[in-house]
């Protein structure tokens, strides 16, 4: 998938953007995708300007500067003399966000039911059913945490196998509004563990097949699963 720095730099930087300062953004952007991704920040806090001054390692203006950005991609709220709050997941957040993930999965699954080899489907066939027969004999924190990179790697080998920047960089910022719900309310765990990972291979067997129509449902069934068990939550 094509980084944040890689988009930036086709986009070219402003004159009045030096280089060091255009750098300071990315890492300070990313930064803030893993505080969002791994916990550090939670849904619904509230933070100071100052906050994530600290917390990105940036100055206020550069701050100031990403903070537009943040908000267009939906990640926090910029709230009139209460600062900053992160993004609620609420109902309205899964719905939306899921749905655009159908979209943005389902172009990807056609494309690949035509284009993507045998020998790649057939690589992540084998890390999905050598997972689902450990997950038959014992389910370890280990074997989530590792089933939890398969299933997020999936995605996005799919997503990346277009070799479309735009889609990639849409689907990216989804991503982590996606996961931050993951996070909040369906993070892998023994009772999801299975089902998921039989709809991946199920996903990847209609792919192999070539056949398109089945694919779509499959991906779309999965995808709506994910949504419903975060709803149900």
């Amino acid at each position: 998938m094509a980084s944040d720095q890689t988009i930036e730099t086709r986009r070219g930087r402003t004159a009045d953007a030096p280089a060091g300062d255009t750098l300071n953004r990315q890492v300070a952007y990313r930064r803030m995708q893993h505080l969002l991704l791994s916990g550090a920040i939670e849904p619904g806090q509230n933070l100071s300007q100052r906050d994530l001054v600290t917390l990105l390692g940036i100055s206020l203006g550069a701050l100031r500067e990403l903070l537009p950005r943040f908000e267009a991609e939906g990640l926090l709220a910029i709230l009139p003399q209460r600062g900053i709050q992160i993004t609620t997941v609420d109902l309205r957040m899964i719905r939306e966000s899921y749905q655009i993930r159908i979209a943005y999965e389902r172009e990807a699954t056609i494309h690949a039911v035509a284009h993507v080899s045998d020998e790649a489907l057939n690589a992540q066939r084998k890390l999905h059913t050598d997972l689902f027969e450990r997950a038959g004999v014992q389910i370890t924190g280990s074997l989530l945490d590792e089933a939890q990179r398969v299933d997020s790697d999936f995605h996005d080998f799919l997503i990346g196998a277009t070799g479309n920047e735009s889609l990639m960089q849409a689907y990216s910022i989804n991503a982590i509004r996606v996961r931050m719900i993951q996070l909040d309310r369906i993070r892998l765990n023994p009772v999801v563990l299975a089902p998921a990972l039989a709809d991946h291979i199920e996903i990847i067997d209609a792919i192999l097949a070539r056949d398109r129509n089945s694919a779509i449902t499959a991906i779309e069934n999965h995808i709506t699963n994910a949504r419903n068990r975060a709803v149900s939550f």
